[in-house]
C-alpha cells in the first residue's frame, strides 16, 4: 500500500494528499468550501499550485488574520510562496517576516507533512532565504539557510531545504555544488510520492544541469516534468518548465507559446496585487 493510500481519509485527507501527495486535480466541490481553517489552508495550497491564486490568496488573507499562531503562520508562508511564484520577492519577505515572528515559540503536535509550529518556523526562515536570493541579498540568503537547515526534520523541510540550496549555489555561479542538494530533494519527493514536490525538484536539478554543462539528463527531468504538470493541472509549475525547455529546445517555438498561454491563464486567476508584482517582476516574463 503506498504511502498517501494509507493514510487519505475525509474531505481534508484528499486535499492533503492533493497538496503533498498523488491525487490529480481535485473534484471542484473540495476546494469550493472547505469546512475548516486547516482544509482552507490545503485548498489555498492546491488552488495556488494550480495558478489560482486569487482564489487562495482569499483564504490565506483570512487565515493569516486568525487567532492559531500555527495556522496564521503556515497561511502567511504559502501567501508568500504565491507572491514569489510571481516574481514577487519583496512582498513575499513581509509575509514571511510576519510568519517568523508568529511561529516563534509556537507548540502544538507534530505533523507528518510539517504544518505545525517546527514545521511553519522552518518555512519562513526558508521563505526568507530565498525572497533574500530573489533581492540580491546572497549573504543574508545563505545565513537564513543555515539557520533553517538544522531544523529541518520532516520530508517536506528537508526538500525544500535542498531547493533553498540548489538555488542559493546557482545564483553564486556554483552549478556543480548545485547538483548534490537538488538531487537529494528528488529522491525525497520520490519517497514521499509527493507529485507536485516531485516536479519542482526535477526543475531545479534540470536548472543546475543546464548551467552545469549536461543538457542530456535535463532534458529527460524537464521531458518528465511538463508531461506531470499537465497531468496534475499545476500551472505555477508548467511555465518555468516551459521557460527550461525552451533553453534546452530554442528552436521549438512551441515553449516561448506555451510560456505566454500558461501566464495569461495564471494572471486571469491572480488577484489585483499578484497581477501588479507579476508585471513589474524581472524573472516573470509577461
Amino acid at each position: 500500500m503506498s504511502y498517501w493510500a494509507s493514510r487519505v481519509t475525509g474531505v481534508e485527507g484528499e486535499l492533503r494528499r492533493a497538496a503533498f501527495g498523488d491525487l490529480l486535480a481535485p473534484p471542484a466541490v473540495l476546494l469550493a468550501a472547505p469546512d475548516s481553517a486547516r482544509s482552507r489552508l490545503l485548498a489555498a495550497i492546491v488552488s495556488g499550485a494550480q495558478g489560482r491564486y486569487a482564489a487562495a490568496a482569499t483564504w490565506l488573507g483570512e487565515l493569516g488574520r486568525g487567532a492559531d499562531p500555527v495556522l496564521a503562520a503556515l497561511a502567511l508562508t504559502t501567501l508568500a510562496s504565491h507572491r514569489r511564484q510571481l516574481g514577487g520577492h519583496a512582498a513575499a519577505l513581509r509575509l514571511d517576516a510576519r510568519a517568523l515572528r508568529l511561529a516563534s515559540g509556537a507548540g502544538g503536535g507534530e505533523d507528518p507533512d510539517g504544518l505545525d509550529g517546527r514545521g511553519a518556523f522552518v518555512d519562513a526562515l526558508l521563505g526568507l532565504a530565498a525572497d533574500n536570493l530573489g533581492t540580491g541579498r546572497l549573504s543574508a540568503a545563505r545565513r537564513l539557510l543555515a539557520a533553517a537547515a538544522p531544523l529541518a526534520s520532516g520530508w517536506r523541510a528537508r526538500v525544500r531545504t535542498g531547493w533553498v540550496t540548489a538555488e542559493i549555489e546557482l545564483a553564486s555561479g556554483r552549478p556543480e555544488a548545485a547538483g548534490a542538494p537538488a538531487e537529494a530533494a528528488l529522491e525525497l519527493a520520490t519517497a514521499a510520492s509527493a507529485c507536485r514536490h516531485v516536479i519542482k525538484s526535477q526543475l531545479v536539478l534540470a536548472a543546475a544541469l543546464i548551467a552545469a554543462g549536461a543538457p542530456a539528463r535535463a532534458e529527460e527531468l524537464v521531458s518528465a516534468a511538463l508531461a506531470e504538470a499537465e497531468k496534475f493541472e499545476l500551472r505555477s509549475l508548467a511555465w518555468p518548465g516551459a521557460l527550461l525547455a525552451g533553453q534546452l529546445w530554442p528552436s521549438a517555438s512551441r515553449y516561448r507559446f506555451r510560456v505566454d498561454a500558461v501566464l495569461h491563464a495564471v494572471l486571469l486567476r491572480s488577484d489585483a496585487e499578484g497581477r501588479i508584482l507579476a508585471r513589474e517582476s524581472a524573472w516573470v516574463p509577461v
